[in-house]
């Protein structure tokens, strides 16, 4: 009988309900030992639907994590509480597994990398897109240097009309910003992984906030609250590495438009360009001749879980517990996160400037 991973889990909405638990609970290996939230009630019912019997419940984190010492924390709080619960938890012998974004801020995310380093606990973040099938097909191609140099990218998180309603999205206070540091934040990370590229020279921005005062809106999750809604609706970012390569960026909640796409990115190589606008795509010029290759990608999900599942949160799960168990490193690296928020506060910040953003380092 193998070893138990014991896992406690801070914050107990959305995201803890829709991904991290019953992922989890799918995992042999796992206990789930302890729920904290700061409304007991949903740490009461997570820990009844997928807690170990006898599992705990608590309303501060800082106690949870003293008294039960768990060997693993997830973080699935709102964005400004990512890094004190990261850090508090590594520096009390815990590894973290921490939603996405990193951190509402660049200076949070450092922090959280610095404890890192400084306490040896492993720490990755949530971003799950990586497992896709797709995203795996296009990165094994850039590993194998089927795309040649690339040297242009977008990356897409663009919806029509989808602005989440529920707990804080709407709270620039909480989350640092809205549909770029919520579902941008993914596209920049695929952008980014699929690239191997994470030196950034310079980047320009452009944030709006347009339909965030109307009221009929044709919302998929219904009319928002015009008075509540303090984060844009859409942002765009234009971004040049170090050895000249572009990125653009776009994200949007509500943005009039039908070229809706969401946690995908679009490369353009030497040899060969690719994209995840449906599926996986490669486009090259081959004998002579304009050539599309689609792989069919319904016989399972990350190579290395192939057969096992295809769900993205699954395959996250798992190579992040076995990363654990093993200790080896997990797929989505601290450091790899840290660019990410990096980039995304640019953005905002030269929105607000009129300025571009330069890196020295």
């Amino acid at each position: 009988m193998g070893r138990k991973v014991r896992v406690a889990i801070v914050g107990c909405g959305g995201i803890a309900n829709g991904k991290h638990f019953p992922s989890l609970k799918k995992i042999d290996e796992v206990e789930m030992i302890a729920f904290c939230d700061i409304i007991r009630e949903r740490a009461e019912k997570a820990a009844a639907e997928f807690g170990v019997p006898g599992a705990r419940v608590y309303e501060d984190f800082k106690e949870m994590i003293d008294k039960e010492k768990p060997e693993v924390v997830h973080v699935c709080t709102p964005n400004r509480e990512h890094a004190p619960v990261s850090i508090y938890a590594m520096e009390h012998d815990c590894h973290v597994m921490c939603e996405k974004p990193m951190a509402k801020t660049y200076a949070d995310a450092k922090a959280m990398l610095d404890a890192h380093i400084k306490t040896g606990k492993k720490l990755t973040i949530g971003y799950q897109s990586r497992f896709r099938g797709d995203s795996q097909f296009i990165k094994r191609a850039c590993e194998n240097d089927e795309l040649g140099e690339i040297y242009f990218a977008k990356g897409h998180a663009v919806r029509r009309r989808a602005v989440p309603t529920w707990g804080v999205f709407l709270d620039e206070e909480e989350q640092g910003g809205g549909p770029l540091i919520d579902i941008g934040t993914h596209a920049l990370d695929l952008t980014l992984w699929c690239m191997d590229n994470y030196k950034p020279k310079r980047v320009t921005g452009s944030v709006y906030k347009k339909l965030g005062d109307q009221k009929e809106t044709g919302n998929a999750w219904g009319d928002w609250d015009p008075k509540e809604y303090t984060v844009e609706d859409s942002a765009f970012g234009f971004i040049q590495m170090e050895n000249g390569a572009t990125i653009i960026l776009e994200s949007s909640w509500a943005l009039n438009t039908l070229d809706v796409k969401e946690a995908k990115c679009s490369l353009c190589g030497t040899k060969a360009g690719a994209d995840m606008n449906d599926g996986a795509t490669i486009n090259l010029a081959k004998y002579g001749k304009l050539t599309t290759i689609k792989p069919e990608l319904s016989a399972g999900g990350a190579a290395f879980f192939d057969g096992k599942t295809e769900d993205p949160a699954e395959i996250e799960a798992r190579q992040w517990i076995d990363a654990v168990i093993n200790d080896t490193e997990p797929c989505v690296k601290p450091e790899q996160a840290l660019c990410v928020t990096r980039i995304l506060e640019a953005i905002y910040e030269s929105a607000k400037t009129g300025k571009e953003i330069v890196f020295d380092d």
